[in-house]
């Protein structure tokens, strides 16, 4: 019995391997098949692909011709931030009733213009900030609000395009604070010529070779004026959706030496959907005549930051 059960396994085996040869020679040819009509819709992909993209360009080319001269593109953004503290009896401190007030405001507004031979871009920004610090176990305590932070700023930049990405330009840059009667005290008027590099979309480049820092002070401090070199960068980028961010680095380097030279660097980091997120800003600034006139032996590096709510407006 055995044996005629192996006999019976050994004629099915025999009886179905012609039939298996015959589905792998069928599926081959399905596979080439398949193939083949890939290959040939790849093809008629690409020649679409092609044909999308030169009518994207012709598009985008029409709609330039359509749209006028000047083009203005306008819009304001800034940040908010407040913090609130209270402490009763808190014994882990040295002042254990305290109450204290934060306040951080910083805002930008710019109008551009787009010519048909030039542009004209304008900005102006200004953060300010304001620390209220009350103990309350010392009556004699100055428990008032204290400028914490102050800064102006206003800049117009004119250029002459000489190409898509190069111009011929002229920069004019105020900075200074506000508060405290510090206004113009010290203040700080750049103007020169030079270049600007508009390399992508989202960047552009001043060099100024040719520029002139004046600083005008009414402190006991001999603020210098100089002749030096103006150097601004500024990068607009919407990394992901709903979120921005914005670095603006301005440097003026001295013929005079280092001491009269001096830069600011302020990033914006924003969160905002539909106008409104959570903002975080970020300013560096270095400026040696400052140090001396503060009567600091080094040139620390100067450092704000704001976190809190943002919001952003913009038109065109």
């Amino acid at each position: 019995m055995k044996g005629l059960s192996t006999f019976l396994a050994i004629v099915l085996m025999m009886a179905l391997q012609p039939i298996a040869a015959q589905t792998t020679e069928e599926l081959q040819a399905m596979k080439d098949e398949k193939a083949a009509e890939l290959a040939e819709l790849k093809g008629e992909l690409a020649e679409l692909t092609g044909k999308v993209d030169a009518l994207k360009g012709e598009v985008a080319g029409l709609t330039d011709q359509l749209t006028p001269y000047p083009r203005w593109d306008t819009g304001l953004l800034g940040n908010v931030g407040l913090n609130f503290s209270t402490f009763n009896d808190w014994l882990l401190r040295d002042q254990p009733n305290t109450s204290a007030v934060n306040i951080g405001f910083s805002s930008t507004g710019f109008a551009n213009a787009d010519f048909e031979k030039a542009f004209w871009r304008n900005s102006l920004s200004l953060t300010l900030g304001w620390l209220k610090f009350d103990n309350r176990d010392n009556p004699d305590d100055n428990d008032d609000f204290q400028v914490s932070a102050d800064a102006f700023n206003i800049t117009s930049l004119y250029g002459y395009k000489l190409s898509d990405k190069l111009a011929i330009s002229t920069l004019g840059e105020y900075r200074t604070s506000i508060l405290d009667g510090r206004f113009n005290n010290p203040g700080y008027l750049d103007l020169g010529v030079g270049a600007t590099w508009t390399p992508i979309k989202d960047l552009v480049v001043v060099v100024h070779p040719l520029n002139y820092n004046f600083v005008f002070s009414d402190a006991e401090f001999d603020y210098k004026s100089s002749l030096g070199a103006k150097i601004v960068a500024d990068y607009t980028r919407q990394l992901t959706k709903n979120i921005a961010w914005k670095s603006n680095l301005s440097a003026f380097a001295s013929y005079e030496g280092s001491d009269l030279s001096n830069w600011t660097w302020v990033n914006g980091l924003s969160t905002a959907v539909k106008g409104i997120g959570i903002g975080l800003d970020i300013g560096l600034r270095n400026n040696k005549q400052e140090a001396l006139a503060a009567e600091k032996t080094d040139n620390p590096l100067q450092t704000y930051w704001i976190l809190g709510l943002s919001y952003a407006i913009s038109a065109k």
